[in-house]
């Protein structure tokens, strides 16, 4: 085990526990949050694991989740400031 796989999973249970605690419980925004938060916490994880097995088809992964998290959140924004009016 390298410093990179141990960072990875430090983070994974350390950052993950948080997100699952703001998902399931609370409003909705604070539910956004979460999820919000767990992609960018997948990510990075998936980045370190990347780096640690020296996989080039992680970081590939790692980088399509940041992309498209963002969007996915959009689209639940939307959804939920349609349910406020």
């Amino acid at each position: 085990m390298n410093a990179w796989l141990l960072a990875a999973a430090v983070l994974a249970v350390g950052g993950i526990g948080p997100c699952l605690l703001l998902g399931l419980s609370g409003g909705p925004r604070r539910r956004l949050a979460g999820l919000n938060l767990a992609a960018v916490v997948t990510s990075v994880v998936l980045l370190l694991l990347a780096q640690g097995y020296g996989r080039p088809s992680y970081t590939d992964l790692a980088l399509d989740l940041a992309v498209l998290a963002p969007a996915g959140t959009l689209v639940f924004t939307r959804f939920l400031a349609g349910r406020e009016r």
